[in-house]
């Protein structure tokens, strides 16, 4: 039972049970009871009111809507209105608890993040390699990295070769092979050989600990959207005070005065956006889309641009064959196709699992198995098919083999290299044999969505980590003009923050962990949620269950709906109010008639954002 208690959604949840059905008994006047048992809404629901706004008005002369509610509520049981008193608190903490749950959870994932360092290194000292804490390593320390491993800190390869996965700093699908002189980042994962390296870059310096930088600071940066009732709160109280006063002083009925503070409560307006939006939740779960921060559908209504992150997210982040070149007259493009998918079956290298994989879906059958596989991190394969050696790998694996690719096939493979493919070359006892070629897969509908999206007036860029030919490749399928590439996670923040500088609220799609700064400081970050990594998901507003780009223009859509519907909600809930007012001057309605009038527009507002539930982009 503690634990029910504390538990916040439900401990408000019981006080609105109780508060409900003592105002019924109230209403109702069940029991004839001593006290009137709406004085159970006023301390459950009131008090919490009349404090906060008292503190916050004491300590920072902060004038929200609760003002005007602790007054009207303080006026009420003075002149025995407690059945109004009572009604318009639980009004009022129904209306926050509805914003409450939709406001957003902070999710920062940037424990995830911290959980991607090493905790440990391997360093080499005199020739004697021994394990330390990862913080403990120095600018110029010698490190070990062994396949599998995580490199700890930034770096320069000093020997070895190997072939490294860059995805969490840079997105790109395909491990980038590392020989001497190159850098390597922490945070990445050495695939296959071991290699020495020297630390250049530790501790806060770090690749990785930079980027949980940029997602602390990018959410503290985000501004948090102010509620509808507390933006105008000031003019609301000295409207209601000022209209209560002078209706004291000309009509010299206190009644009539307090009955204008109940009227002019703002729980109708109160209710305006909350409600508006959690009906657009539920429209957009309904469609395979998390809205994990509420008000991101707000936020989204104002997105002039959309940002693309390529791998994962305009693509599926999977290499795929789009090409067999054969070079040798004695082979076609099956037997050149079963011969690299032999000697790769046993690679775990994604380009070789990929080529088998085509060659299964080509023939239904599994290669052939090869005899005296070996694998050279960063370079290829070579294995014996058909009692023949076979080499697969690039350019210059087949070089250091004594094998030279003629001109006519490394004028095509530059061909496919501009359209941002990656080429494994195939050799048979030093004879050319020809090349495979693969890449990433645009997404079937991406160009569609792209188009959508410009038609809704919003503009487009492709932010990746990917080559500068890849991503000018994919861009101009999808239709993509502003094309970034080579971006670390600082730089796809850097263009972020420039659009929006520019007055260009952005909306960042990605899927990588890479992503998750960009994602953090767009006006709005959706996430890919079924291949995204959790730290992009925790990072980003919204969540793309299916993977399903084409709800993007969807989003869009819906955003600009709640916009109008909370615009409408808006503007009746005044309407009624000053026309409540007007009533409650003339003598009409008294207290607890005017409450129930001023719930009767709180009911109209939940039942106009409700039409959200069931609306489509087509109308």
């Amino acid at each position: 039972m503690i634990n029910f208690i504390k538990d916040s959604f439900k401990r408000t949840l019981l006080i609105l049970g109780v508060s409900l059905a003592a105002l019924v008994v109230s209403f109702f006047d069940v029991g004839s009871l001593p006290v009137n048992a709406a004085w159970v809404a006023i301390v459950l629901c009131g008090l919490p009111i009349i404090k906060g706004a008292a503190v916050g008005l004491v300590t920072e002369f902060d004038v929200k809507a609760d003002v005007l509610v602790s007054i009207a509520l303080i006026a009420s049981v003075a002149v025995g209105e407690t059945f109004a008193a009572g009604e318009v608190a639980f009004i009022m903490t129904v209306g926050s608890f509805l914003e409450e749950r939709t406001v957003a959870k902070a999710r920062a994932g940037i424990e995830s993040l911290v959980r991607l360092t090493p905790a440990t290194a391997r360093v080499v000292r005199d020739g004697v390699e021994s394990v330390i804490p990862a913080s403990e390593v120095g600018v110029g320390d010698i490190l070990r990295v062994l396949a599998g491993e995580t490199v700890p800190v930034d770096g320069l390869v000093i020997k070895g070769q190997t072939s490294v996965d860059q995805s969490v700093m840079t997105g790109e699908p395909l491990p980038v092979d590392k020989a001497e002189g190159d850098d390597v980042m922490s945070g990445t994962v050495n695939q296959f050989g071991t290699f020495d390296m020297r630390a250049e870059k530790v501790g806060e310096d770090s690749s990785l600990q930079r980027m949980v930088r940029l997602v602390e600071s990018a959410d503290a940066g985000k501004a948090k959207i102010v509620g509808t009732a507390d933006r105008w709160a000031t003019w609301i109280v000295v409207i209601a005070l000022t209209a209560a006063a002078g209706t004291w002083l000309v009509t010299r009925e206190i009644i009539r005065a307090v009955t204008v503070l109940v009227v002019f409560c703002p729980c109708a307006l109160v209710l305006a956006t909350p409600t508006a939006i959690m009906a657009g939740i539920g429209n957009a779960t309904r469609r395979g889309v998390l809205i994990s921060r509420g008000d991101a559908l707000e936020r989204m209504a104002k997105v002039r641009r959309i940002a693309f992150d390529k791998t994962g997210t305009l693509t599926f982040g999977q290499p795929k064959v789009s090409a067999i070149y054969c070079a040798d007259p004695n082979y076609t493009d099956t037997a050149l196709l079963r011969t690299i998918s032999s000697a790769e079956l046993r690679s775990e290298h994604p380009l070789g699992k990929a080529i088998a994989a085509h060659y299964r879906s080509q023939t239904g059958k599994n290669p052939p198995e090869p005899e005296d596989f070996r694998l050279l991190a960063g370079r290829g394969v070579t294995a014996t098919v058909n009692g023949q050696i076979v080499f697969a790998g690039n350019e210059e694996w087949l070089k250091s083999q004594k094998v030279f690719m003629p001109d006519s096939v490394l004028t095509e493979a530059g061909a496919f290299k501009e359209r941002g493919c990656t080429v494994i070359f195939a050799a048979s006892d030093n004879r050319p044999l020809g090349f495979v070629a693969l890449s990433d897969v645009l997404r079937a509908n991406a160009p569609a969505v792209v188009k959508e999206i410009h038609a809704r007036g919003v503009d487009t860029v492709l932010l990746t980590g990917d080559t500068a030919l890849a991503a000018r490749h994919i861009a101009e399928k999808a239709g993509i003009t502003d094309v970034k590439a080579h971006c670390l996670p600082e730089d796809k923040l850097s263009e972020i923050k420039r659009y929006q500088a520019n007055g260009e609220p952005v909306c960042m799609v990605g899927d990588g962990i890479n992503d998750a700064p960009s994602l953090k400081a767009a006006q709005v970050g959706v996430a890919m949620g079924g291949v995204g990594s959790d730290i992009a998901i925790e990072a980003a507003d919204i969540a793309l269950v299916r993977d399903d780009i084409s709800e993007i223009p969807a989003l869009l859509a819906l955003s600009k709906r709640v916009m109008r519907t909370i615009n409408i909600n808006i503007t009746a809930s005044l309407l009624l109010n000053f026309a409540a007012i007007f009533l409650a001057v003339t003598g009409i309605l008294n207290p607890v008639v005017g409450a129930l009038v001023h719930n009767a527009g709180s009911v109209a507002v939940i039942v106009n954002s409700s039409l959200l539930l069931k609306w489509k982009k087509s109308q």
